[in-house]
């Protein structure tokens, strides 16, 4: 159901990880591993996350380490859609 409404199939994947899991951290090759996905696709959803405000960022050393925004605007709302996606998918797969 998510991907109706976030097409990119790298960014509905991040999108899910942070907001079902807010507090998780990791850089972008721990993430690519994580979801399987390129390191530069997922690099620059990142950045496109960041500066919508979803995501933030700090350096470790010379890794830049992002994790959820929870003061974002929508992250309530966003978290709840992820769950409630994930939810009905497990029902449909389950039926």
């Amino acid at each position: 159901m998510l991907d109706v409404f976030i097409t990119s199939r790298v960014r509905r994947k991040i999108i899910v990880i942070y907001a079902k899991y807010p507090d998780f951290k990791t850089h972008v090759r721990g993430l690519a591993k994580l979801i399987k996905e390129d390191a530069g696709n997922i690099q620059r959803e990142l950045k496109r996350l960041e500066k919508a405000g979803f995501l933030v960022s700090e350096k470790q050393g010379n890794t830049k380490i992002y994790h959820t925004n929870k003061q974002f605007i929508i992250f309530k709302e966003l978290q709840s859609i992820v769950l409630k996606a994930q939810r009905t998918q497990t029902k449909r797969h389950v039926s």
